[in-house]
Parts: structure tokens; sequence; C-alpha cells
């Protein structure tokens, strides 16, 4: 692990920085940053349509899985104005995202943002998007109270760089003039900020970062890309980016975002669970009891191989437990899963959580997938309980839900209702 002269590891300062935000963070943050970060193309047509087309300019492993970005910001935004938003407010809005793509390239290195809007965003025209499944957040399982996140908008900023979301950060709200030494402007008069929240996933950050309340200190492997000690985000239990675009009406091109924040209880996880018992309730009993998953899983390749398992009630009623991956196996259209994953976890609030952030066609396949998590079905046949050996839904508390529209790039500044 590198270190700056101060004897702090960087990645862990990086961290820090990202999580505590302003001028001053983003100062520390470049005067230790090694490498000048790449900036944006001139020529913005370039770019393509679908804001969550990220795939192809994220870094992939060995074996073509797309790695997310290390750092990660969810800025909760509130629309300043009165009633429906003035054609003034969109080309500030527009023209300070348009900035940031001449300051950062496009990609892990650089900077990758979504923005979205919410249901509640919509209630100004008196209408949902039109053909959009986008329902208002609600509790998902009867175990779960949620509070449901209903700012207008949330930007997804990602990044291996710190710096960059710093940078862009403070641009958009009018810190400062520039990012990445290109002119920026901001939009500090349109949206305010109302939450901020912050993250990271890969390799050696969980365990660099678990010296917080949820995660038991030491217990997190040291190649571990999440808190609970396994990868995620298999090419083949992840939908394609086509499988969750629009397909039609005028936000055909965009997609529908679920982003959640999760409480993690893992004591219990790492000092009463064996590895048997995390391999069996992440993935499935028969990967634990044949060794199928060697240290983080990167033995697995592109697949979690939970289709070669038995089928959640089997397993349920002869081995009093079913996996988490196990019981998403089955939820697929012609063979794809419905979902995209892009969570990561977070120290936000001191204490150990992630944050859950798919992206889907509509809400509904988020919804379905979610229901198969809940694996009630199994529950009403065997010793499983509701939370209890029931994957690993009993180390996880739903704090918060919030459901959003990702609008084509052409549409992403404030669009209306039924453009």
């Amino acid at each position: 692990m590198s270190q700056d002269r101060r004897g702090i590891p960087r990645r862990e300062f990086v961290k820090s920085a990202v999580a505590i935000g302003g001028a001053s963070a983003l100062a520390a943050c470049l005067d230790r940053s090694p490498e000048p970060i790449p900036t944006g193309t001139t020529d913005l047509s370039t770019l393509p349509e679908r804001q969550h087309a990220w795939n192809d300019v994220l870094d992939i492993d060995d074996a073509g899985n797309p790695l997310n970005a290390r750092h990660h910001l969810l800025l909760l935004l509130d629309y300043t104005g009165d009633g429906t938003p003035s054609d003034g407010d969109r080309e500030t809005v527009e023209s300070a995202l348009r900035s940031l793509e001449r300051a950062y390239e496009r990609s892990n290195e650089g900077l990758l943002f979504t923005l979205g809007y919410s249901r509640a965003y919509f209630d100004r025209y008196d209408a949902a998007p039109a053909g959009v499944d986008l329902p208002r957040p609600e509790a998902l399982a009867p175990f779960e109270n949620p509070d449901p996140d209903t700012p207008d908008a949330i930007l997804h900023l990602a990044s291996d760089r710190g710096d960059a979301l710093l940078g862009a950060e403070e641009a958009l709200r009018g810190n400062q003039s520039t990012a990445n030494g290109v002119e920026t402007t901001s939009w500090e008069d349109v949206f305010t900020v109302a939450d901020r929240r912050t993250g990271f996933v890969g390799s050696g950050l969980p365990a660099e970062h678990d010296d917080v309340s949820g995660v038991p200190d030491g217990a997190v492997d040291e190649d571990a890309p999440l808190y609970m000690g396994f990868k995620s985000g298999f090419r083949g239990s992840q939908a394609s980016e086509d499988r969750v675009t629009i397909q039609s009406g005028p936000f055909a091109g965009g997609a529908t975002e679920h982003a959640s924040y999760i409480e993690l209880n893992l004591d219990q996880w790492y000092e009463q669970d064996s590895r048997y018992q995390r391999v069996a309730k992440m993935f499935c009993p028969a990967h634990a009891e044949n060794d199928r998953v060697e240290g983080v899983g990167e033995n697995l390749g592109a697949s979690n191989g939970v289709a070669s398992c038995e089928k959640p009630e089997k397993t349920a009623r002869e081995d009093g437990v079913v996996g988490h991956s196990q019981k998403m196996a089955g939820v697929r259209e012609d063979g794809s899963p419905l979902i995209i994953r892009r969570d990561f976890d977070s120290t936000d609030g001191g204490r150990a959580g992630l944050h859950f952030v798919s992206l889907q066609r509509e809400i509904g396949d988020f919804v379905e997938t979610r229901e198969a998590m809940n694996g009630t079905d199994v529950t009403e046949e065997s010793a499983v309980g509701q939370r209890n050996n029931n994957g690993i839904l009993q180390y996880m508390n739903v704090v918060s839900r919030g459901n959003y529209l990702l609008p084509p790039r052409s549409r992403r500044a404030l669009p209306e209702a039924e453009p």
C-alpha cells in the first residue's frame, strides 16, 4: 500500500477526504495526488445518449467483469425554484454538466456521473413521467421500515480518483470556477444539497475502513471488495445495459434507478458464523459443501455459479439454510437478470453500511428482484426463518429507499413530465 510523506496510507486518506468534502479536502487531496487526471472531450457529440452507459469505460478484471469505480458520491438535490423549472434553469444545469464533461475524461480514471429525478420532482407537473414505471419508494419487506427519500434529484458521481469527485462537487456548488484545469460553471442557484452520501468499493478498501461500528476490527479479508467479504457484480448475474434501458416514449434511452441505504451488522457474520456458513448464506449450501469459493471468490470467474445449486426450497428443507445468490438465480427474463448493481460500501455516520444502487428498465424489475431476496416462499415450508438462515437478511437493516428516473442525456436537465 502506498503511503504519502505524512505516513498515512494514501487510499485511506482519499476515502476520508471524499467523506469530509469541501475545498480543504480537495486541496489536501490534490496535494497528495500522484498522477494527472485525464481531461474530457471537446466534442460532446461523441458522448452516449445513455447516462448509465458506463460498462464500456470501466476497467475489467481477468474474467471480463466490469469493475465499479472505487470512490462514489451521491448528492440528493432540491430544486430551488417554485413551480415548474424555467428554460433558464435548464440551461444552467446543462451548462454545468457539460463543463464537467470537458473537464474530466468519461471513465473510471476521470469522472462518471448520472443525474436522476424522483417522483416528487414530477409532482410539480401533476403527472408521472410519460411511459415510465416510477412509483414512490416504500417498504419492500414486512420486517423493514425505511424512510422514503424524496429529494427532487440525485447526482451519482463515481471515479477511481477522489480528487475528481471533490473537484466536480466544488465546481457544481460554485466554490471554484475550474476543475482539473478546465473552466466550469455551477448550478448553485438551481439546486441545493439536501444530503450528501459517500462510499467506496474495491479490493482492500473495506479492510482499510473497518474501524467503524457494525463490522469487527480486522475481520474483513484484506482483498475483499465489500464488507461482507466476497466479490459481487459477476457478469453472469448482471443485466446488460441494453436490458435496463427504456425502449420507447420520450424517455427512451434512459433507465430507472433505485438507491437505498442499508446498515450492516456483521459482528455475528464474522465472530459467530464459520466460513462454511458465510459461503452457504451468500451463495448456496453446495458451494460451501464443495469448497467452490476460494478467498473472496475471484476463482468463480464471470459467474457466481449458483445455477448448479439445488432449488432454494430443497436446501431450505434439507439444510435449513438458503443462499442469497441462490434465491436471485430464478429472477430472469429470457435468461437475463433484470437489474445492474452499482452499489458500494460506506462509513457514513461512523458505521458500516451499503449504498445499494441498481439500474433497471422499470422499478418493478427491482421490486421483483427484492421480493425474491425476501425468500418468503421458502420460509412457509421449512425451518428457515423470515431473516435467520435466509440468505444475508439478518445482517442488514434498510434505512432509506429512493426511486429515480435517469433520463437520456438529451433530457437530463430538469425534464418535463411529458416532453
